[in-house]
């Protein structure tokens, strides 16, 4: 009986922008939501990002190792980034013919690789900063912090999730 009313009273409908809806749909417009912004705004930095002249590939671990700090291991700009280490090896191999970062051996660990900016490297990690500080600024101008504080909540729930076996049918 509790289970029943407990069903009950989560599937409620709930209003968004005046349509009327249960929890199971907004829940869905809410993940699809994600996936499709995610997309727009990489198609936004990409364009942004040309105009720098870099990748968004290369940006990524460029920015990364700005925003960790001099001397970052390897293994933890990739973390950082959400790579496999051979992807981020062959974009690290890219930063570095171009002279914009400088991999050492990690004086803690012989095994381990130190990531550094050069001071072009920096210059350009700076710019980019710069230019994605302009871009959120336009994008989230109209958008109450409050708001913005709320869909954190939601992107933190999303990344604790932890995948579940399905229920048998049994």
């Amino acid at each position: 009986m509790q289970r029943l009313i407990i069903q009950a009273l989560t599937n409620l409908p709930y209003r968004f922008n005046g349509l009327l809806m249960n929890p199971d749909t907004l829940q869905m417009r809410v993940t699809g939501g994600v996936v499709a912004a995610s997309r727009q705004w990489r198609r936004v930095c990409q364009t942004t990002l040309i105009n720098v002249g870099v990748t968004e590939a290369c940006a990524g671990p460029l920015l990364m190792i700005a925003r960790l700090g001099e001397g970052v291991r390897q293994v933890t700009v990739a973390q950082a980034c959400g790579l496999e280490s051979p992807s981020l090896v062959r974009l690290l191999d890219q930063l570095c013919k171009a002279g914009l970062v400088q991999r050492t051996e990690d004086p803690t660990d012989r095994r381990a690789k130190a990531l550094s900016l050069t001071d072009e490297g920096r210059a350009l990690a700076n710019a980019i900063e710069g230019e994605l500080i302009r871009l959120r600024r336009d994008i989230f101008s109209h958008v109450d912090p409050a708001d913005l504080e709320a869909t954190l909540r939601v992107f933190t729930a999303i990344a604790q999730a932890t995948p579940t076996a399905p229920e048998s049918s049994s």
